[in-house]
This record gives structure tokens, sequence and C-alpha cells, in this order.
């Protein structure tokens, strides 16, 4: 079984380089890992041809065949599946890691994790948090799922793209983890664009009711680092029409996970049911690109 030094560079195969993928992906690279890409989107590898420590193919197996590590960051749990089951388990060398870093369902990850250990390869998820920012600076974190000694084979790879590292228990934990923080960082976001709409149409300046929510108890990273409210925050999507940073399509993706989870689990999640409800709503009118924080616009127009 293999336990990377941080001193020992590891070639790693790396598919999906989406908004966050990219980044991850050019940070591995800047560590001096030996990093083979693939994605679907030939143009998403131009950024990386020239690259020394970089290489591009065509095809998933070629960014896989070779690798000690392979890093996962897909769009849902089929796509997931399809790529492990078609193109990862039958090309991957014996004992290669599979890091999985998609945000998926518990189930599909589980499966995935059980049908690797009977092809002798190692698997672990490990959803991020900290957005496209964090992406960028390396300064994500990994809520990891899995074997202690695969956790302890990966830390060194994952510690290049974050600053977090947590293993958060067995298969599935590390979403589970993630699937819980994005159903509260949805309702802190709706009760923080609330708070700042009914501030402003009660005659509040914006910048002392923020400063103060701030100094008090309702202070929370959806008022503090991350202001729905333009012109709180310099460099957030709120100051930027919205654009950029986490879609409101992938926020209802990820609440929709908490709810097949919980009803899996038998838990009782009326918030996440009224969230979902309200971020659906702001997709069906045309704002499933925007960031989520979006939902303060969509409160002040109504």
């Amino acid at each position: 079984m293999v336990h990377l030094s941080l001193a020992r560079y590891a070639s790693i195969g790396f598919l999906g380089l989406g908004n966050m993928g990219k980044h991850m992906a050019t940070n591995l690279i800047a560590a001096n890992h030996q990093v083979t890409i693939f994605d679907v989107n030939s143009q998403a590898l131009d950024h990386f041809k020239d690259q020394k420590q970089a290489k591009t193919v065509t095809v998933p197996q070629n960014a896989v065949k070779d690798s000690e590590f392979v890093v996962l960051m897909l769009p849902n749990g089929k796509i997931v599946r399809d790529v492990c089951q078609s193109n990862v388990f039958p090309t991957a060398k014996k004992g290669t890691c599979i890091i999985d870093c998609s945000t998926i369902d518990v189930r599909t990850s589980k499966e995935m994790a059980e049908m690797a250990r009977t092809k002798n390869l190692r698997y672990i998820d490990a959803p991020v948090s900290g957005g496209v920012t964090g992406a960028q600076k390396g300064t994500l974190t990994f809520m990891v799922g899995g074997q202690p000694d695969d956790f302890k084979s990966a830390e060194p790879i994952l510690s290049k793209m974050g600053k977090n590292i947590v293993h958060a228990g067995p298969s599935g934990s590390g979403l589970a983890a993630k699937i819980c923080n994005n159903l509260l960082l949805a309702i802190s976001m709706i009760g923080t664009s609330e708070a700042m709409n009914l501030g402003l149409k009660l005659g509040l300046d914006k910048e002392v009711l923020a400063k103060l929510i701030n100094s008090s108890t309702g202070q929370c990273w959806s008022s503090q680092s991350y202001n729905p409210c333009p012109g709180i925050v310099a460099n957030v999507p709120s100051s930027n029409d919205y654009n950029g940073g986490f879609a409101c399509e992938m926020m209802t993706k990820d609440l929709l996970l908490a709810l097949d989870a919980a009803k899996e689990a038998k838990a009782s999640t009326p918030l996440t049911e009224k969230a979902t409800e309200l971020y659906r709503e702001i997709c069906s009118n045309g704002l499933n690109k925007r960031d989520f924080s979006v939902i303060f616009k969509y409160l002040n127009e109504q």
C-alpha cells in the first residue's frame, strides 16, 4: 500500500475541469505532481497544454492507466458511476487510490467504494467546501470518507488543494458531512437575505445593518464573508451582479441530495424542504446560473 510522503511527487489522473476542478488540478501541477488530465470539453484542456507537469488526453482511460491516484470532480452520481464502471475500474492498476471530490448521493458513493475494493482498488469520497475562491487559493476543506489507511495515503495529495482535511469516518461519511454543511449554508443564506432585505425596507443603511449583524448573534459566514446584499463585501458574486460563485442550480442539486438522505435516514428537515422550494422557484425564474446569494435580489423584487 502506497503512503505518499510530502516530499515525493505522484502520478495523478484528474477527471473533470469545471469551475472548481481546473483550479484544483492547477494546484497539483504547481506542487510538481505529474498530472494527466481529461475533460469531455476539449476547450477546458487548452489551459494545461503548455504546462510542463501536465499532460492532456482525449480519453479518460489514458488519464487513469499509469496513475497512482485518480481525482474525480464530476457533476453528479450518474456520471460518477458511469465513469468509474466504464473507464476507471477496468483501467486502473492494482492499489490505485481513487479520490472522488464530486458531490453526489451517499448511496452511489458507498456502492462505488465497495466495487473498487472488489477490484483491489482504493476509494475515498472527499467532497469540498470553500467555493471557487478556495479552489484557486488552495484553501479548500475536504470532508473525507473511507478507510483510515486510504485517507492517510491521499492526505498529501489533498493538502496541495486544501488547508483543512478531515477524516469524517467510513465510506460515505465525507458526503454526509458535505450535505449537512450545504443545507445549513442554504438556510443561512436565505435568513441573511431576509434580514438584509427587511432592514433596507425599514430604512436602515445596508452597511450599518451588516456591521451590527456581524457583531451580534446573527453573525454567520453568509452575512460576514459572502453577504448577499451588493456592496457589502468586495469581490463576491453579490457585488458582481451575482455572476460566478456557486450556481443556484448546483445548490438546488445539493438540497435535493439532502432531502434524499433525510428520507432514507428518517430525519425531519422542514427548513431544507422550504429552502429547496425557494431555490427551485429561483431557478425557474431564469436565475439558475447565478450565484445562490441571488436570493437577496429575488426576495427584494417580490
